[in-house]
C-alpha cells in the first residue's frame, strides 16, 4: 500500500481469492453476464480479498482489475467514457473528482444505505452553484484522510533540534537539506501536497515557496514508497532525511512493540484533506452488479476494514478506529487543514503542474 505495511482485510468473511489483472484503456468488463462484474481500482487496494468478500457478500462473480494511481485511474475512465473499461469504479480522490463528473463517465447513484457523515464529503460538478448530493454526481465516498508532512521525532531529539511546526519552517536555514517531497506531476500524494501549498500560500505564492524549499536542499522523489521507504530516515535502513511527505495516519504504523510511543509525527499544520470515491460507470454491462459493489463498499462489514486494509478513515462513523490512531494518529482539523474545494482544484490543477514543472524543471 502507498501507506506502511502489508494490506490485509480483517474481516473473517474474506475466504477464496480471486485474480486480479490490469485494466487496458477500451478493454471491455467481463462480456455481459448477469453473475459476473468488474470494478477497477487504483494500485493500491487489495484486489484478491476484496473479490472474495464482495463476490460473497453480493452473490456476483467480483473481478477487481487494476489502473494505476488515482490519476491514471481518471484518465482511463474519461477516455472511456461510455465504453468503460469495468462495470464500477473506486480510488479517484478529491484531487480528480470534479474532472470525472464533468467527463459524465458516472452513473448518477447513491447507495440506500449511505453512512452517517458521507454527504459530507460529497463533490459538485464544475459551475454547479447547488450544494452537492452524492446522489447528483454518483461519486461515493468510501475513504478519507490527509495528506501531511511527516517527521523522525527521535532523529530531532537526538540532535537537540526542535522539530518544525509548519510549512515556512522547511525552508529554514536549520532544516536545510532535511526534507524528501514527491513529484507532482507523477504523484497523486505529490499533487494532495501541491494542493495544500496553493491553499496557503496562494496561486500567486506557492511556486516561490517551492523554490524556496528546493533551495534549502529539498528533495523530490517520484513517489511515495520511494520517498518513505528509500529517503525518509524512519523507512528504511538508508534513508538520511527526517522529513517527508506522507499521511496523517502513518504515524499510527511506526508505534513500537509496547504500543505507548511512535518514531514519526504528523504534522498537523501541513496537512490537505482528501477523500477516495466509488461509482457505477456509464455504459457498464452490469450496472445492477456495479451498485452492488458499490453498495458493499460502503456496507458496514467492508468500512470496517478500511483502517487496516487501506491506512484511512471509514466514512462511517460508526466505525471503531484502532487505538493507536486515536493517540498517534490524529486527524487535522479544519482550521489546521490547508484545503481546496474539488471544483477549484479541477479549474486549476493543470494550469498549477504546468507552471511549477516549467518553474523548477519538473
Amino acid at each position: 500500500m502507498r501507506r506502511i505495511g502489508a494490506l490485509a482485510l480483517a474481516v473473517a468473511a474474506l475466504s477464496g481469492c480471486a485474480a486480479g489483472g490490469d485494466a487496458q484503456a477500451g478493454s471491455q468488463p467481463a462480456g455481459g453476464d448477469a453473475k459476473s462484474v468488474t470494478l477497477v481500482v487504483h494500485s493500491s487496494f487489495p484486489n484478491e480479498e476484496f473479490a472474495a468478500a464482495a463476490s460473497a457478500a453480493t452473490g456476483y462473480d467480483v473481478e477487481v482489475i487494476s489502473a494505476g494511481d488515482g490519476g491514471e485511474l481518471t484518465n482511463k475512465l474519461v477516455l472511456t467514457q461510455g465504453a468503460p473499461i469495468a462495470d464500477a469504479f473506486f480510488g479517484v480522490d478529491t484531487i480528480f473528482a470534479s474532472r470525472l463528473i464533468d467527463s459524465g463517465a458516472v452513473e448518477a447513484y447513491a447507495p440506500e444505505e449511505l453512512p452517517a457523515g458521507a454527504e459530507s464529503f460529497a463533490v459538485a460538478a464544475s459551475g454547479d452553484a447547488k450544494a452537492a448530493r452524492v446522489a447528483d454526481t454518483g461519486l461515493v465516498p468510501v475513504d478519507f484522510g490527509a495528506t501531511c508532512v511527516n517527521i523522525d521525532t527521535g532523529w530531532f531529539a537526538e540532535r537537540d533540534l526542535a522539530e518544525p511546526t509548519s510549512y515556512a519552517d522547511l525552508t529554514k536555514p536549520e532544516y536545510r537539506d532535511q526534507t524528501v517531497l514527491l513529484d507532482p506531476t507523477a504523484s497523486s500524494t505529490g499533487a494532495s501536497f501541491l494542493v495544500g501549498t496553493v491553499a496557503a500560500f496562494g496561486e500567486d505564492g506557492y511556486v516561490g515557496y517551492w523554490k524556496d524549499l528546493l533551495d534549502n536542499g529539498a528533495r523530490i522523489e517520484q513517489g511515495w514508497s520511494d520517498a518513505y521507504y528509500g529517503q525518509f530516515t524512519q523507512g528504511g535502513e538508508s534513508g538520511e532525511k527526517p522529513i517527508v511527505v506522507s499521511y496523517a495516519s502513518s504515524p499510527a504504523f511506526t508505534v513500537n512493540e509496547s504500543g505507548d510511543a511512535s518514531s514519526t509525527k504528523a504534522l498537523l499544520d501541513t496537512c490537505t484533506r482528501q477523500a477516495e470515491y466509488a461509482g457505477v460507470l456509464t455504459g457498464a454491462a452490469n450496472p445492477e452488479g456495479a451498485r452492488a459493489v458499490v453498495d458493499y463498499l460502503v456496507s458496514n462489514e467492508f468500512q470496517a476494514t478500511v483502517p487496516e486494509a487501506m491506512y484511512m478513515n471509514p466514512v462511517d462513523e460508526t466505525v471503531a478506529l484502532p487505538e493507536a490512531w486515536a493517540t498517534f494518529a490524529p486527524e487535522p482539523t479544519a482550521e489546521q487543514a490547508h484545503d481546496l474545494s474539488a471544483v477549484k482544484i479541477e479549474q486549476g490543477r493543470e494550469t498549477w503542474l504546468r507552471t511549477l514543472g516549467d518553474e523548477i524543471g519538473l
